[in-house]
């Protein structure tokens, strides 16, 4: 379940900057900030005001040459942007069949965008797409094709008596 949390009134930027402490906090128990222009490819002054900005906000925990933490509010946020950064990976590469650098890169650019409605009828709709009999991988594979042979129109008529005959088989109920 997402949580009732948004990052409303951050700039991607920012967001950018509490993913990458999450991540260094994950690793390393803690960040720094040379680790964060390292990772980040931006210089250590840049780092400072975004630090300045995050520890207004109380997102994370920050004096100058000290290590830095997330505080719980910016766990939280952080977990948020990483979990729509995932959803929308898995979409792309799942539904869209990108490949896994351009979805990482998509995903990158639209997880500062999207708001929850959208994050949430995306999660259902990979659910849906990957469990409904109507789907499934047989559709995700009908998909590729079609993506690869985008100039001939899909053989509807052969999926759908396909997936009715998939269907028939099944045990009807009461």
């Amino acid at each position: 379940m997402a949580s009732d949390f948004t990052s409303d009134g951050l700039s991607a930027s920012l967001e950018d900057y509490l993913e990458v402490i999450f991540h260094l906090e994950k690793a390393n128990r803690v960040a720094r900030a040379k680790d964060i222009a390292e990772q980040m490819n931006v210089q250590r002054a840049s780092v400072t005001g975004a630090l300045k900005a995050l520890a207004a906000r109380g997102l994370i925990n920050y004096s100058p040459y000290r290590t830095i933490t997330l505080t719980a509010s910016g766990r939280e946020v952080a977990r948020e942007i990483i979990r729509r950064h995932e959803i929308l990976k898995e979409f792309f590469t799942t539904a869209l069949l990108l490949e896994a650098k351009q979805a990482e890169a998509n995903a990158c650019r639209i997880e500062h965008a999207i708001g929850p409605v959208a994050i949430e009828r995306l999660v259902r709709f990979l659910e849906f797409i990957k469990h409904c009999p109507r789907a499934g991988t047989d559709w995700l594979e009908a998909f590729a094709n079609f993506c690869k042979h985008s100039q001939d129109p899909p053989d509807c008529e052969a999926c759908l008596k396909n997936c009715l005959q998939k269907l028939s088989v099944l045990p009807k109920e009461a």
